[in-house]
């Protein structure tokens, strides 16, 4: 696949701006299962190895301004804490002027798969499965899609670690990932993936080995021309267990910033010309291959993401794979709107949210509908392309090296 990144930003906006105003392919059929689709899929915008499609609603409602926080702006304006379950006892919201806390906590210690959380904001947060809180005695990410309402009391988190060398606390609370803004992100599709359709811990350390081990490779030193590369120049270790370590290491986040350098370079003009259109999502092709999608309730949600989620599809596409032919508009229409059929499960909390897991024939589509006063929709779906560990070239973490934790509180069993 070419890499079109070296046109130049001014290329990459001229070339948006006219596939935005002129695509007129139509959906046949969507997620929701509607006749004729909510969804219409746009030319993507290209760099390297990574394909993204923009996505817009074909009927161009919106859903007006939403009032969520995410996690990134609730941790950093600290009206939103994340701790371990053992000290959650200091997170319980006082009911009035008697001191006493709405709910009583046990302190049953820090487990693996549970973190206890407490929003603050005057608005609702949420939450998205792949999002990655660092601190604590590991990282962990949020296992699932949630809304948390606004200023309630503490909740059980169910998280899953992508840390599994450490258990020793480098922190009292959780901070987000990513040295600032423009470096954010969340762990890419093949993490994400384990952690939603497989919902076991396990399957996170494999891919995360996976991902780190693939990462090592991508920020080796490039061999020089006309000479054998020097023994062990194809890999550099990183020499951490953690996830989030690795994706700020400064060659492994320099290898994403150039996988994404079109988007990430030119992220405001890319930014509003996508608000203009009113585009909500994006289809995401890795090597040819489309692998996921994300969608929003709105382009304003999708703005407020596009970095973490930029930088996590561009860490997937420093992965090695095959190369498949560059796909149409067709090709990512058609993988919104193939049909959902297969099962269907849902969980939620009455009056909050309702998240429901539709699993059909090769792909998995997860959505979150608030059910808040006031909205009534989805606010983000997740499609994904089912993949075996071997195409994603996946290293199950070493089994004669035990992910370092106290026996006495560790919990294997995962937070459902």
């Amino acid at each position: 696949m070419k890499n079109w990144g070296r046109f130049g930003v001014a290329a990459l906006l001229i070339g948006l701006t006219a596939v935005l105003r002129w695509n007129d392919v139509k959906a046949a059929g969507g997620p929701s299962q509607g006749e004729g689709g909510p969804y219409r899929v746009l030319a993507p915008i290209e760099s390297g190895n990574l394909l993204l499609f923009p996505v817009v609603r074909a009927d161009e409602k919106s859903t007006g301004e939403t009032p969520f926080i995410t996690l990134d702006e609730g941790l950093k304006s600290g009206d939103v804490e994340v701790t371990e379950a053992g000290r959650a006892q200091g997170l319980v919201r006082p009911r009035g002027s008697t001191n006493q806390p709405t709910q009583d906590y046990v302190d049953r210690g820090d487990e693996v798969n549970t973190l206890v959380l407490i929003n603050h904001s005057k608005r609702p947060l949420l939450l998205l499965a792949g999002e990655i809180v660092t601190g604590g005695k590991q990282d962990r990410i949020v296992a699932k899609d949630r809304i948390v309402p606004a200023e309630a009391d503490p909740i059980d988190l169910g998280v899953f670690c992508i840390e599994p060398g450490r258990w020793t606390e480098s922190s009292a609370t959780f901070g987000a990932a990513g040295k600032s803004a423009s470096k954010s992100f969340m762990v890419q599709p093949g993490v994400r993936e384990r952690a939603m359709v497989d919902q076991d811990q396990q399957q996170v350390w494999n891919s995360v080995n996976g991902a780190i081990s693939q990462m090592e490779v991508a920020a080796a030193p490039p061999v020089s021309s006309g000479g054998s590369a020097p023994e062990g120049s194809y890999h550099r270790s990183l020499g951490t267990s953690s996830y989030a370590k690795a994706m700020q290491d400064s060659g492994v986040s320099e290898k994403v910033d150039e996988a994404a350098a079109p988007v990430i370079n030119a992220r405001e003009q890319v930014l509003a010309q996508l608000r203009e259109e009113h585009a909500v999502g994006v289809v995401v092709a890795v090597r040819g291959e489309i692998i996921w999608a994300d969608l929003f309730a709105n382009a304003d949600l999708l703005s407020r993401y596009w970095t973490k989620l930029v930088r996590s599809y561009a860490a997937e596409s420093l992965t090695e794979g095959d190369d498949h032919p560059k796909p149409t508009i067709a090709d990512a229409q058609h993988f919104l709107d193939a049909p959902l059929g297969g099962t269907e499960n849902s969980e939620g909390e009455v009056g909050i949210y309702r998240y429901r897991e539709l699993k059909s024939s090769g792909t998995e589509t997860f959505v979150l509908e608030s059910l808040l006063p006031g909205t009534g929709y989805d606010v983000h779906l997740s499609k994904m392309k089912l993949r075996s560990a071997e195409s994603r070239n996946v290293k199950p973490y070493p089994t004669n090296q035990p992910p370092i934790h106290r026996p006495d509180v560790f919990n294997p069993e995962i937070v459902r």
